[in-house]
């Protein structure tokens, strides 16, 4: 099997920037392990990123170009903008009025809050909420805050400054006493065997305490993602249902289903 069909080049240039973002410094052979690529494509791939200021090439790898990070690399640059709204879009259709939503923090939950926060039968009038949003991040819950019709509950905790999400002893006192119809979980790497992970621990506890708080969790990543590791993993949660896009191998979406997990592919949305 050709390993290199499994992402797009687009969305290696993504996943390398994430993976710069998480190390500082990253060497060629670090790609062609995380990505499954060739030392001729990472080098390729380091170049070109290069070539865009968005690294520093060194002799054997790449380090932060000064500058280039100095707004988190979630709200940073962000290749996958289409697909992260594609994935909004489809987690956006199972989530019926009058719901119990979980949304942990990231760019693709971001996204979703977006689309529900234009949702027509949402904005419609009522007496009572058309849909209740439990949310540790704060950039979420300042978006939803201005549609009357949706309740927001915030989570309590300590503000990691590179994320806007709450976490800490606080975040989970709050999430013990909630129940859930649905949790959508954002995630930095996502691997079929490995699971999912993020870069902080503290964010891996609390979206591991969210995905259970709920009747139905889905992990929300993009295809760029798909294949990485983070530092920290979300201890006890299996990947029951995952929504992606369409950038996904048939290689990577069979050995996600063989372990069991129902894949939504959410389909292309055209540009604005």
């Amino acid at each position: 099997m050709n390993l290199e069909a499994g992402l797009k080049r687009g969305d290696r240039l993504n996943a390398i920037l994430e993976l710069l973002a998480q190390s500082k410094q990253l060497e060629v052979e670090d790609i062609v392990t995380r990505l499954h690529v060739s030392p001729a494509t990472a080098r390729r791939d380091l170049d070109s990123l290069a070539a865009q200021r968005l690294l520093s090439r060194t002799r054997g790898g790449a380090t932060i170009e000064s500058g280039a990070y100095s707004l988190p690399l979630k709200q940073n640059r962000d290749l996958g903008a289409l697909r992260k709204r594609a994935i909004a879009y489809a987690a956006s259709a199972l989530i019926p009025r009058g719901s119990v939503v979980g949304l942990c923090g990231g760019t693709t939950s971001t996204a979703l809050a977006q689309v529900l926060s234009v949702r027509r039968d949402l904005m419609e009038p009522s007496n009572k909420p058309t849909l209740t949003v439990v949310t540790n991040a704060i950039n979420i819950a300042a978006q939803l805050a201005v549609r009357p019709n949706i309740k927001i509950m915030v989570t309590g905790g300590i503000v990691n400054s590179r994320s806007s999400e709450l976490v800490g002893p606080y975040t989970d006192a709050i999430l013990q006493h909630v129940a859930l119809d649905f949790a959508f979980v954002g995630v930095n790497g996502l691997d079929p065997e490995f699971g999912p992970t993020v870069t902080d621990e503290g964010e891996a506890a609390v979206n591991a305490m969210v995905a259970r708080r709920a009747a139905t969790a889905y992990i929300v990543a993009d295809s760029s993602k798909i294949g990485l590791r983070a530092f920290a993993t979300m201890t006890g949660h299996a990947v029951s249902n995952l929504i992606t896009d369409d950038g996904i191998s048939e290689y990577q979406l069979a050995a996600f289903r063989e372990r069991g997990t129902r894949v939504i592919v959410a389909p292309a949305v055209a540009e604005d």
